[in-house]
């Protein structure tokens, strides 16, 4: 059966289809495309995360680009895919590869390729790699080398594939980047949860004291999906709330990833973190420049880039579309709906938890405000905008159904007219108030996400159930 990738490379479940063999498969056709890269003699980076047995898989992964006549350098511990792409631009490789399957259940794992300006591979190079992968003469070489394959030992010994302490460079750019003082000295009390990923023991050397949530390791993420969803982050916000936080942040299974949780116990997905940190950029950073967001984003930033007269770019659902315009102009921010907000203003191309986290701090500390108050802000300058995904798991026939049903389009959702329809990435649908409705299907996952956003949760929950029926 053939490899598939996704919008972010590959994932599968393991023992399944994430096989080593397979892993081999993969490690093999990314080999090829780095073999013709102008730094390949800088070498590639091998990153890993929190899963089961991501360690083993990296160092499968590795000794097979190091067989193919490639520099290895493999991280010497879990870390972000942040930290990962950082060491790729630090050390000037030719690009890396991230095993992890970043906030999809235990059961999976996966395989992210990042470009040599440290983010996500864009559309051209997924596709080729993906091709190079499923050849014949890949598939039969791959098989070849795992029957017969070196000790990774050994390539360690003969210095082919050499460990780098990816999470110490990583730690030492966020001391750089953001305001760790201010945020120390303004006496906003923060609360973290790495959800047992990546971001385990990293923020105690940044924000020594700062009380953390599973911050230990734990490959089934404590039974619950690795993903700042509400429903996933019940056991946090009842954290913060006891322990009377200002902000609790929250990251996903890799950490490039954010989500976070006010005073009261309410999530905020990076819909109104993505607002904050525009805001916060613009008017205390004076930073300008395009703002480029995927499809699923709050309508809130639109009416921020016209308050700002900035640029804005609507984009697909996936990193590697909004990757391209970084890459490509001055982009001052970059973000997705679920989590993955990039700064090259000021960072490296791609998505970084942390990093937004910690600067959600320093905007809490710079305003001396809680993140619920920060928000109130927003909604009271801008109006209410609430918002919500609903992931449905089904059948390719139902899902077929209804992405028939949504392509013949509807002149009335819950009752209200629809006056636009986008098919940039599915099926958006923008109604007459302003509230939106969007169908589409998952990239990495069998299934079909709903997201909808109205001025009210009521409205929320009728656009959704809307779509529940189809």
């Amino acid at each position: 059966m053939p490899i598939k990738f996704g919008t972010d490379g590959w994932r599968a479940i393991i023992a399944d289809e994430y096989t080593f063999e397979n892993v081999a498969v993969v490690a093999r056709g990314a080999a090829q495309y780095f073999l013709k890269h102008p730094k390949r003699a800088n070498g590639v980076m091998v990153g890993y995360d929190a899963r089961f047995l991501s360690r083993q898989f990296a160092e499968l992964a590795a000794s097979m680009l190091a067989s193919e006549g490639l520099k290895v350098f493999i991280a010497s511990t879990i870390v972000a895919t942040p930290a990962t792409s950082l060491a790729i631009v630090k050390k000037k490789m030719a690009g890396g590869v991230m095993i992890t399957a970043s906030h999809n259940p235990a059961e999976y794992n996966g395989f992210k390729i990042k470009g040599d300006y440290g983010g996500a591979a864009l559309s051209d190079v997924i596709n080729q790699i993906e091709k190079t992968t499923n050849s014949g003469a890949n598939v039969k070489a791959a098989a070849k080398w795992f029957a017969h394959r070196p000790q990774f030992a050994a390539l360690i010994k003969s210095k082919k594939i050499k460990e780098l302490d990816a999470k110490s460079m990583y730690i030492e750019e966020l001391r750089k980047l953001v305001d760790l003082k201010r945020i120390e000295q303004s006496g906003i009390e923060i609360a973290y949860d790495p959800m047992y990923g990546s971001g385990i023991n990293t923020l105690e050397h940044l924000l020594p004291g700062t009380p953390i949530l599973h911050n230990v390791w734990n490959p089934g993420f404590g039974g619950t999906n690795p993903e700042p969803l509400p429903q996933n982050t019940e056991d946090f916000a009842r954290f913060v709330v006891q322990g009377k936080f200002d902000l609790g942040l929250v990251t996903d299974g890799d950490a490039d990833r954010i989500g976070a949780i006010d005073e009261r116990g309410n999530f905020f997905s990076s819909q109104m973190i993505l607002c904050l940190l525009l805001e916060y950029l613009v008017e205390i950073r004076k930073k300008r420049g395009l703002v480029v967001v995927s499809q699923s984003v709050t309508s809130m930033i639109d009416k921020m880039c016209t308050k700002y007269n900035l640029p804005i770019q609507r984009t697909p659902v996936g990193f590697k579309y909004i990757t391209r315009y970084m890459l490509e102009g001055k982009v001052l921010i970059g973000g997705e709906e679920s989590g993955g907000i990039g700064i090259p203003s000021l960072h490296i191309p791609e998505r970084d938890g942390l990093y937004n986290g910690l600067l959600l701090a320093e905007i809490c500390g710079y305003y001396k405000k809680s993140l619920g108050e920060l928000v109130r802000d927003l909604e009271r300058e801008y109006g209410p905008h609430k918002y919500e995904r609903f992931d449905f798991h089904t059948t390719d026939a139902r899902k077929q159904l209804v992405l028939k049903k949504a392509s013949k389009g509807f002149k009335t959702i819950a009752g209200e007219p629809v006056v636009a329809i986008s098919t940039l990435d599915g099926y958006k649908y923008i109604l007459a108030s302003g509230a939106w409705l969007m169908i589409r299907t998952s990239g990495t996952e069998p299934l079909l996400r709903y997201y909808a956003e109205a001025p009210t949760e009521e409205e929320v929950a009728k656009l959704l159930d809307f779509a529940k029926k189809l």
